[in-house]
């Protein structure tokens, strides 16, 4: 597949661009970003290209173009952070086919920065001084990153995701982020300093947050989230991990393993916790407000399993080998 390359013009507006772009690629990407490489290593990072545009009497505008391994990786970037306002810039989108799950937009803009996903490129493209002039210009070069790029996609992952479940809990579209990494879930939802989901490159997840229907205050919104693995080992690997770590108090309460089996729910600090594990897919739900709850989700959610994904002699069941 021919690397999507977005060709950004020499002079736009007032703006000159200057000098040649730089090269970041993860042999140096931690000289031009200190710590935040890191996330963006997370997400299949392949090299970053920096463009400056400078302009007589005004600030200068910076495009950063990173070069990601998929279009999901871009996705998962942007889905981060939904905040700011959305902005189209595709001009040849008429008709979205596919109900999409996450917010439709993306190209999100705000005090001067526009962020954007456009194939497998994630593009920031900022500004220290926003006025009229220098957010047109920001928009333009967003119009020529996006070119023709169709209509918005994303992971297939996310469709695993009911939009509403039971009448009463509604997704939050501006609630879900794609990722693939424990230090990206830290980030969205803590649960622990260690890689207790041994998440890895070959593994992607989704986290999603579930609304009630009432918008009660006393009544938290509810967290899924679910993990695809490269095999059905290494996803029970990880929900016996999981098992040790978040869960391990039940062991010191009596709770016998046989009876975990695939799917398992418990009462915690914060809630109900469930879980359940289906070939070589994971999901868990916390926060909810009872059992009733945490069931009627984990039952909802779409485990788009393939006879292939479930290895020989495996029934898909789980059973934590507490020791």
């Amino acid at each position: 597949m021919n690397e999507r390359h977005p060709e950004l013009p020499k002079t736009v507006g007032a703006w000159q661009i200057f000098g040649s772009p730089k090269q970041v690629d993860a042999s140096n990407i931690f000289d031009y970003m200190n710590g935040a490489g890191e996330l963006y290593l997370a997400y299949r990072f392949k090299k970053l290209e920096v463009y400056e545009y400078r302009a007589v009497d005004r600030e200068n505008i910076l495009a950063e173009i990173y070069f990601m391994e998929t279009p999901d990786d871009a996705f998962g970037l942007l889905s981060q952070d939904w905040d700011g306002e959305p902005v189209d810039l595709r001009p040849f989108c008429r008709s979205e086919k596919v109900k999409l799950r996450a917010p439709k937009s993306r190209a999100l803009y705000g005090s001067g920065l526009l962020r954007i996903a456009a194939g497998s490129t994630y593009v920031r493209i900022m500004t220290l001084v926003e006025t009229p002039e220098s957010k047109e210009v920001v928009l333009s070069l967003g119009r020529t990153v996006m070119g023709a790029e169709k209509c918005p996609q994303e992971p297939d992952l996310l469709h695993v995701l009911p939009a509403e479940v039971m009448n009463e809990w509604n997704l939050l579209s501006n609630g879900i982020c794609y990722f693939r990494s424990y230090l990206v879930l830290n980030t969205i939802y803590y649960l622990s300093l260690e890689n207790i989901l041994n998440l890895e490159r070959s593994s992607e997840a989704v986290t999603a947050t579930y609304e009630h229907r009432a918008k009660l205050e006393k009544i938290n919104p509810i967290r899924v989230l679910f993990v695809r693995y490269a095999d059905y080992e290494k996803a029970s690997r990880a929900l016996d991990a999981f098992y040790r770590s978040y869960l391990s108090e039940h062991d010191a309460k009596g709770f016998h393993p046989a009876v975990a089996a695939y799917s398992g729910f418990f009462k915690v600090e914060d809630g109900w916790l469930g879980y359940e594990l289906e070939r070589d897919y994971l999901a868990f739900i916390f926060q909810c407000p009872d059992e009733k709850s945490a069931r009627g989700i984990l039952n909802a959610i779409t485990f788009n399993l393939t006879e292939t994904a479930r290895p020989t002699g495996s029934s898909g069941r789980f059973i934590p080998s507490l020791r």
